[in-house]
């Protein structure tokens, strides 16, 4: 009799094999949620950067990046340092941008010169322009993922980076040519170095000085920022050294260390300052431009006793100038007003933030001053955006967010520490908040740059309320010639354009419409809607929009009226 087999039977996994399947999950799927993440970021990046004409602000740093490239020359554009500007020159390096070398003029006719006038491609240069700010802003989105999984683990690193991933501001701004976001971003690094610096203060505290020193090199408002990252750096020595039981002699000793550990990072930082400078020309004597103005005062002193370059110590001449000038006024909410108002910039923050992601910041803040655990976080996440933004309230500058770029970036990580409850409603509650931020930039594609939140009646409405670098930076000026060939081809066009671009170069054959008598002005009036915001009462403008009725618009940022 034959014996007979039993056959094999599959046994259930083990707890073990479980949780192991799970960590090699983990494995791929966490690099797969932030490649994704910083994929679609780049995509709109891109779309935007490809779509866009120049903004106000991108001809000069362009046209300045050009010169530093051929002829390493520091007296364009001395009011920001060189950096940004640098970085600017590597993406212009991969491309043929002609410069007359006898070229003259100021720093805004040298943009023009570059993009308009000497037969570069406008569309090639401005591209190449803008996309070492755009793989930039990519990497400040690793630094927010590495910062949030510090505090929180991996989950909250992809809760954080989806906020950043999907912050319409960040993504308008971070695909422009300009200086904002590499500022706000070396801002953050600093921050997170000097928070890994508590564990390992050798190692990370003189990467912390380099990503400080990018910053003061890139943007003079980060000055601000100096003294609360070099008490943060001294606090962190001081948090790695301290061990129970110090005498007093063995405390004065290591305060002394953590300042000697500040002053280190200092040094650091003032060193890069002097190398971006050196980078451009290294060949002394530097001239004043006759522009810079005479700052007394504790401004003056501060500017005078600063241990930078003399060119550094003109543009803070230069800079705090603009402060006091507050001739131009602003608009908010549908007012134009005058001088400065110190609501103007949180007013504007709340406008263009999804709600979502005002909701998960709020959250995220008050776990980080409640929460035993992070506790310590809100020092390095939370104390920097609220001195800049106390400066910020004290300025005259009612332009845009973009002064306030870093708000999105700290506060991602910020909202992270909600997850430090790790319960399902914390979870449950951050998707839900995320998601519905996804939507509503996904909703505003490809128009960033005048997005506002659904409770301000969308992008569409965002020129109602706010002006400027909010909504309209002259970035639509490529999108209404195709506009105006594609639906209007043979009607008259007057333009009142409020921009650095030039129209006739995209092929808009349009004429002033205040050169001539309004009686003659008949057909489409094409309108900026900055210049509509700030139109003064009674004055050309108001009466010629008065007489005339909107019908339609262009990437909601420029208005088109029908006069008869």
């Amino acid at each position: 009799m034959a014996t007979r087999h039993a056959e094999p039977t599959a046994t259930a996994p083990t707890p073990r094999s479980r949780f192991d399947v799970l960590r090699r999950q983990r494995r791929w799927l966490l690099p797969l949620l932030v490649a994704v993440l910083l994929a679609q970021m780049a995509a709109a990046m891109i779309t935007t950067a490809v779509e866009q004409t120049p903004t106000i602000d991108e001809p000069v740093y362009v046209g300045t990046a050009q010169v530093y490239l051929e002829q390493r020359d520091l007296r364009y554009n001395p009011e920001h340092p060189p950096l940004g500007k640098l970085i600017i020159a590597s993406g212009l390096a991969f491309t043929d941008v002609h410069l007359d070398p006898d070229f003259t003029g100021d720093q805004t006719a040298l943009g023009r010169h570059v993009l308009y006038e000497s037969g570069n491609d406008p569309w090639r240069v401005m591209l190449f322009a803008r996309l070492p700010m755009i793989a930039l802003t990519l990497l400040f989105g690793l630094v927010v993922f590495a910062f949030a999984r510090d505090l929180v683990g991996a989950v909250g690193g992809v809760a954080a980076l989806a906020l950043y991933a999907f912050s319409p501001d960040v993504i308008a701004h971070g695909s422009l040519a300009t200086l904002d976001v590499p500022a706000a971003g070396f801002l953050l690094t600093s921050a997170w170095l000097l928070w890994r610096a508590r564990g390992r203060p050798f190692r990370y505290l003189p990467p912390a000085g380099l990503a400080l020193g990018a910053a003061l090199a890139t943007r003079m408002n980060t000055l601000a920022a100096a003294p609360v990252l070099l008490l943060l750096a001294a606090w962190s020595f001081w948090s790695a050294r301290r061990t129970p039981g110090l005498d007093r002699r063995g405390t004065l000793r290591l305060v002394a260390y953590a300042v000697l550990a500040a002053a280190g990072v200092a040094l650091v930082a003032i060193a890069v300052v002097w190398s971006a400078y050196l980078a451009v020309d290294p060949r002394p004597p530097w001239t004043t431009p006759r522009n810079v103005p005479d700052i007394g005062g504790r401004r003056g002193l501060l500017t005078a006793w600063l241990p930078v370059p003399e060119p550094y110590r003109d543009g803070m001449r230069i800079q705090f100038g603009i402060e006091y000038s507050t001739k131009g006024g602003g608009f908010l909410f549908g007012r134009r007003y005058f001088g400065s108002l110190w609501y103007y910039l949180p007013a504007a923050v709340l406008v263009k933030t999804p709600l979502g992601m005002l909701a998960l910041w709020a959250a995220g803040a008050v776990t980080l001053l409640t929460a035993r655990r992070l506790r310590p976080a809100a020092l390095y996440l939370l104390l920097l955006p609220a001195v800049l933004m106390a400066v910020l309230l004290d300025g005259s500058r009612g332009f845009g967010v973009r002064y306030a770029i870093f708000l999105p970036m700290f506060l991602a990580v910020a909202a992270a520490g909600v997850l430090v409850h790790r319960s399902r409603w914390a979870y449950g509650m951050t998707a839900a908040l995320v998601v519905f931020v996804a939507v509503s930039s996904l909703r505003t594609f490809p128009y960033y740059l005048p997005y506002s939140n659904e409770a301000f009646g969308g992008t569409s409405k965002t020129h109602q309320h706010l002006h400027d670098s909010n909504v309209d930076w002259g970035q639509d000026l490529g999108r209404l010639a195709e506009h105006l060939r594609q639906r209007y081809p043979d009607e008259r066009v007057w333009l009142g354009y409020k921009g650095s671009g030039v129209p006739s170069h995209y092929g808009i054959d349009a004429r002033d419409p205040f050169k001539v008598n309004p009686e003659e002005v008949r057909g489409l009036l094409v309108i900026s809607n900055s210049a509509v915001a700030k139109a003064e009462p009674g004055g050309p403008l108001e009466a010629l929009i008065e007489s005339s009725r909107p019908i339609d618009e262009v990437g909601h940022s420029i208005t088109i009226f029908r006069r008869d």
